[in-house]
C-alpha cells in the first residue's frame, strides 16, 4: 500500500490532477494541460518539476511516445486511499438501477444477473456478481436418494428454501434399509450446523454411531469423504454471473484487441475469478484491487472492484471490472448502492 506520507502537498495536488486528467482523456497528461485545467496555483515549469519528483517515486511513468506522463498503480491505490472524495449516486442512477434490478422474477441468478447488467452499464466497465457464498448456510434436512447401483443423490435443504444436490459414488449396491438408517444420522447429527461446520467436523460427528452392518460402508464413506463431499456444496450457487463485456470495447486500453483478449480469457476461468471477486470488503466495505495488487501477471491490467451484498444468511459480492483506468470515485459509490440494493430485494 502506498504511503502519502512521503508526499508534500504540492505533489499531491498534482498527482490528483494527473490522475483525473488521465482517467478522463485517456492521454498521457503534460504540465501545460494541468496548467489549463486545473487551478493549482503554480507555474507550468513547477508542475513539470513535481512531476518529475512524483516519477522517481514510483507514481507516474513516462511513455516513451509521449511528453506527458500517466499514473501507476501505486498512484491509483494512494488516491483512492487518501486523495479521493467517493461521489454519491444521482436519484436517477438510482432509480434506474432499482426499476432494472427489480423486474419480473425473484431468483437469486436472476437478480444478480440484472444487477450485474445493470451496473456494467452506469458505470461502462464489465459488471460481474459471485452467487452466494453457501458456507453459513443452515442445513435443515438431508435427504438420500439412490441414483444407480454406484451412485446416490444427498439432496442438501438450507435455510431460506435453498436447495444444492451432491453425488456421492459408492462401491456397490446400497439396501434401502441402510439408506433410511443413514438418512435418519446425518439429520440427527447434522441438522441445525452451518455447511462450514459440517464439512470440518463431520467426521468426529459420526465417528461414534453405533450402525448396523448393512449401514457401516455407507456411514464410512461419509466419514472418510465427507469433507470434501459437504465442501462442494459449499461452492457458489453460481459462480460468476457477467453484464456486457462488450461495454469495454470502445475504451482505449482495448482498441489493439490484445487487452479485450485478456479480458474474454479472464471471463473463461470463472473458478479463478471466483476467487478474486471473493476478496475481504475493504473501506466503506468495498473491496478494490488494483493492476500487481492482484498477484497475477493476467490480472495486471485490471482493477476489480466489488461490495458483499447479504440474502438472508448468506453472502456474495457484486461489482466491476475495468482497466486500472477508471473513475474510481463514481466506480465505488455506484457499486456500494448496488449491493445495498440487491440485499435489500435479497433479504
Amino acid at each position: 500500500m502506498a504511503h502519502t506520507g512521503e508526499l508534500s502537498e504540492r505533489e499531491r495536488q498534482v498527482l490528483e490532477a494527473v490522475i483525473h486528467s488521465y482517467v478522463e482523456t485517456a492521454e498521457p497528461a503534460g504540465s501545460r494541460t494541468l496548467s489549463r485545467r486545473f487551478a493549482l496555483g503554480i507555474s507550468p515549469a513547477t508542475i513539470r518539476n513535481t512531476m518529475s519528483d512524483l516519477e522517481e517515486k514510483g507514481y507516474l511513468f513516462h511513455p516513451h511516445t509521449s511528453s506527458g506522463r500517466v499514473p501507476t498503480d501505486k498512484a491509483y491505490r494512494t488516491y483512492v486511499d487518501s486523495l479521493m472524495r467517493v461521489d454519491s449516486v444521482s436519484h436517477e442512477e438510482q432509480r434506474t438501477l432499482a426499476n432494472e434490478i427489480r423486474g419480473d422474477g425473484s431468483a437469486i441468478e436472476t437478480i444478480l444477473r440484472r444487477a450485474a447488467q445493470s451496473l456494467g452499464v452506469l458505470t461502462q466497465e464489465l459488471g460481474v456478481a459471485l452467487g452466494p457464498r453457501l458456507g453459513r448456510a443452515t442445513l435443515r434436512q438431508v435427504e438420500l436418494v439412490r441414483m444407480s447401483a454406484e451412485r446416490i443423490l444427498m439432496v442438501l435443504g438450507l435455510t431460506g428454501g435453498a436447495v444444492r444436490t451432491v453425488f456421492v459414488e459408492v462401491p456397490g449396491v446400497i439396501a434401502d434399509a441402510a439408506l433410511i438408517e443413514v438418512t435418519i444420522v446425518l439429520n440427527e447429527r447434522l441438522a441445525g450446523l452451518t455447511l462450514e461446520q459440517v464439512s470440518t467436523t463431520l467426521a468426529a460427528r459420526l465417528r461414534d454411531v453405533q450402525a448396523t452392518p448393512g449401514s457401516v460402508e455407507l456411514l464410512n464413506i461419509f466419514v472418510q469423504e465427507g469433507e470434501q463431499v459437504f465442501g462442494r456444496a459449499v461452492e457458489p450457487l453460481e459462480t460468476v454471473v457477467f453484464g456486457q463485456a462488450s461495454l469495454l470495447a470502445e475504451k482505449p486500453e482495448f482498441a489493439s484487441g490484445e487487452r479485450m483478449r485478456q479480458l474474454i480469457q479472464l471471463t473463461e476461468t470463472r473458478q479463478q475469478l471466483a476467487t478474486v471477486l471473493g476478496a475481504r470488503p475493504g473501506a466503506n466495505g468495498v473491496s478494490i484491487v488494483i493492476g500487481n495488487e492482484h498477484g497475477d501477471p493476467r490480472l495486471e491490467p485490471f482493477t476489480v472492484v466489488t461490495a458483499e451484498y447479504s440474502a438472508g444468511s448468506l453472502s456474495g459480492v457484486i461489482g466491476v471490472i475495468g482497466p486500472t483506468r477508471m473513475p474510481y470515485d463514481k466506480v465505488i459509490a455506484l457499486v456500494g448502492h448496488t449491493s445495498r440494493l440487491v440485499s435489500d430485494l435479497l433479504c
